[in-house]
């Protein structure tokens, strides 16, 4: 008697387990449906990489072949810059500095002292050569300034773009490892579901087994 009991209860868990197995099983297909959002994603991703630039498609590059971006901008935009270049760019940091305002302000004080005190001077007052003077300074130092800035916008462009392609590498990244989760997370389903059909079929077995065992009796 206490024999039939304990088949009875082992039947009974055993399909108590087999309805929650089946239940799993049935859920889990839901979880994984969504597999063919995945392999639509991935052709959309493709028709996108197509329709990528230059620059895209070679930071594209660098990250399939773990190559890195970043570099000093510095220095290759330096290394371009020609002789007159160089010279612009130095004579308008002198111009912008103290040390130009100072000896400006002490050759004006000197010119200006040495015509008033000597009555045959070579500029007299109203100091006409020294109006001349200060005219043509102002006329070359300006287009000197110019030319100065205009390379610093560059440079700031130049680094805009490095500043972009590196920005577009680290998202190119984080959507391969996205990508790569997403992968991971449907095998483990697979893998899952695969787990629970065996168990089901396990399940079903020692059900028949404890049915064939009952019905003797």
């Amino acid at each position: 008697m206490h024999a039939l009991i304990w088949i009875l209860a082992g039947a009974a868990g055993a399909a108590a387990m087999i309805g929650a197995a089946r239940f799993i099983a049935r859920a889990t297909p839901r979880a994984v449906s969504h597999a063919p959002a995945v392999a639509h994603a991935k052709q959309s991703l493709e028709t996108q990489v197509a329709r990528l630039g230059e620059l895209e498609r070679r930071i594209l590059s660098h990250v399939v072949h773990r190559e890195a971006v970043a570099r000093d901008t510095n220095i290759e935009f330096e290394e371009r810059l020609t002789l007159g270049e160089r010279m612009a760019d130095r004579l308008s940091a002198f111009g912008g500095s103290w040390t130009f305002l100072a000896l400006f302000g002490a050759t004006l004080l000197v010119w200006i002292g040495f015509n008033v005190e000597r009555p045959g001077s070579f500029d007299p007052f109203p100091f006409i050569l020294l109006n001349l003077v200060l005219s043509c300074l102002a006329a070359v130092q300006a287009p000197v300034i110019l030319m100065s800035q205009n390379r610093m916008a560059a440079k700031d462009r130049v680094d805009a773009r490095h500043d972009y392609e590196v920005n577009l590498k680290a998202e190119m990244e984080v959507m391969g490892l996205h990508a790569k989760l997403d992968d991971l997370q449907q095998r483990e389903w697979a893998r899952l579901l695969e787990i629970q059909e065996r168990q089901i079929e396990a399940l079903a077995r020692i059900e028949r087994a404890l049915d064939a065992r009952v019905s003797p009796g």
